[in-house]
């Protein structure tokens, strides 16, 4: 085995981590950000492993390979990952690759005032808004892709009794379930529970949709949720989930038109905020506001001789 060693920027997002890996990525063939994710070679594969098991990430570590735009019209591409794999959109790596962009001077931006940063990811372009006052990042909004219904009140069952699941897409796909039907609360003293149940309801789905994220949430009044999305293979978003909570307004607005901010709370208590600001063929743009902060910078290296190798992750 070769040796590794590479640079990561760190942030996070409403509470969850964002690794930002800008040096010492092997290349990545393909023709556009989506062409990229379908054949990564395993070079760079074992940069993903490094980056996100122990003991150098954690179970819910997630981040991005920095890649070529699809053309002149993005500054940048990103090629999402985390514990098991790629991912087709991340919500709250958009928001911090908004801030890193400014704040490392790779998109220029006024001291005061917005500027665009446009991204090339798999689900396609977005586009995060970063304000600036006194030359600091204050915000980043997100427009994401369009955001559509998929299926509504799929019976599911669990441990904890049976439910209906509503499907929607949101850059990924993600299934909602409210987590009193299932007589859970969205608390961090039930968080095996609600993971049990987000496992057990993505496998029931398994011929429906190819569910990535299923979010269990609580009603807190209008236009305001407390939520815990489980991603992945059990994995728990620190954060509300920038692309779920898209998925999140499309089914809201399919409802009643959303036309006030949506608040998304975790389980952690961070917030993001939604709005709904288009409505066309392909369904509802919205946009997901918060705020990203840069937490390191990291040079991480894999020793040959190292019998763990990179690394290992526990469930």
């Amino acid at each position: 085995m070769d040796a590794i060693n590479v640079a990561t920027v760190d942030y996070h997002t409403a509470g969850h981590a964002f690794r930002i890996a800008a040096e010492g990525v092997p290349d990545l063939p393909g023709e556009t950000v989506r062409a990229r994710r379908r054949a990564v070679p395993a070079e760079a594969d074992l940069v993903r492993r490094l980056l996100c098991h122990e003991p150098r990430g954690h179970a819910g570590m997630y981040g991005c390979f920095l890649v070529p735009p699809d053309d002149d019209g993005a500054h940048l591409g990103a090629l999402f990952w985390h514990r098991d794999g790629y991912s087709t959109a991340c919500g709250h790596g958009t928001i911090a690759l908004g801030a890193w962009a400014v704040e490392s001077g790779r998109v220029r931006a006024a001291p005061d005032g917005l500027t665009d940063v446009v991204i090339d990811v798999p689900s396609g372009r977005v586009t995060a808004t970063v304000r600036c006052a006194a030359g600091r990042v204050e915000s980043v909004r997100f427009r994401n892709v369009p955001a559509y219904v998929l299926a509504r009140a799929v019976p599911v069952r669990t441990t904890y009794g049976a439910a209906k699941a509503d499907v929607a897409y949101g850059g990924a796909v993600y299934a909602s379930v409210r987590a009193g039907d299932l007589g859970l609360t969205v608390a961090s003293a039930a968080l095996h529970e609600l993971v049990t149940a987000g496992r057990e309801i993505q496998r029931e789905l398994a011929d429906t949709a190819d569910v990535y994220g299923v979010t269990l949430y609580d009603e807190l009044g209008v236009d305001h949720q407390r939520s815990v999305t489980i991603f992945g293979d059990g994995q728990v978003d620190r954060s509300p989930s920038g692309s779920g909570t898209t998925a999140r307004l499309a089914l809201l607005d399919s409802d009643a038109p959303v036309t006030d901010a949506f608040v998304h709370e975790s389980i952690t208590g961070a917030r993001l905020v939604g709005r709904v600001v288009d409505r066309g063929p392909e369904g509802v743009t919205g946009e997901i506001e918060g705020m990203a902060y840069r937490t390191g910078e990291h040079r991480f290296v894999l020793d040959p001789r190292d019998p763990i190798g990179p690394g290992f992750a526990i469930a």
